[in-house]
């Protein structure tokens, strides 16, 4: 059985972004449970997640949770800002033609085929959580707080649902070959 660890962005002191009335932490823990929900209807795989509530938890013990778990996939969860709008993946780089660039590859379609926002890239980066990880690990940084186009969606119930949904039902598809 796949373990899939789920990473909320950010938490307790550390709000991550924001804009237009939108905290990154809160955001991030939001999806991350919802997704959560969606995968333990789907069966077949333990879930699993570095945090649940609002707190702060150090990079390293994200990573460390992942592995200490032997887990088998590692999403972290975002939110970008900076005058931007759309939505980027990362994986840490070098790893494009390996497994995880396959999942990378998978992921952002099956977002972007959802969002259908401006398609930022399928990027790489040194950033702890996808170095630190010993398993393919992806970071998502699902639209712009800044952005007010993007903030309207996010603001949105059903919109956070329907990509909580999405992005379980990728995880999920890519969980069968783990």
């Amino acid at each position: 059985m796949p373990v899939i660890v789920l990473d909320a962005g950010h938490g307790g002191k550390d709000i991550g972004a924001e804009g237009n009335d939108l905290i990154e932490k809160k955001l991030t823990l939001q999806f991350v449970l919802k997704v959560e929900k969606y995968l333990n209807t789907k069966g077949n795989m333990s879930i699993h997640l570095t945090r649940r509530k609002d707190v702060f938890v150090p990079l390293e013990n994200r990573s460390q949770i992942a592995n200490r778990l032997n887990s088998n996939l590692f999403v972290s969860f975002h939110h970008n800002a900076g005058g931007g709008t759309g939505f980027e993946s990362y994986i840490y780089p070098g790893l494009k033609n390996t497994t995880t660039g396959e999942i990378q590859k998978q992921m952002h379609k099956d977002i972007m085929t959802f969002l259908k926002v401006r398609d930022r890239g399928r990027k790489e980066e040194d950033f702890a959580v996808l170095r630190q990880t010993k398993m393919p690990a992806i970071l998502l940084e699902n639209l712009f707080l800044d952005s007010v186009m993007d903030a309207e969606l996010l603001k949105k119930a059903i919109f956070v649902d329907e990509l909580s949904q999405t992005i379980a039902d990728s995880i999920a598809k890519i969980a069968v070959n783990l």
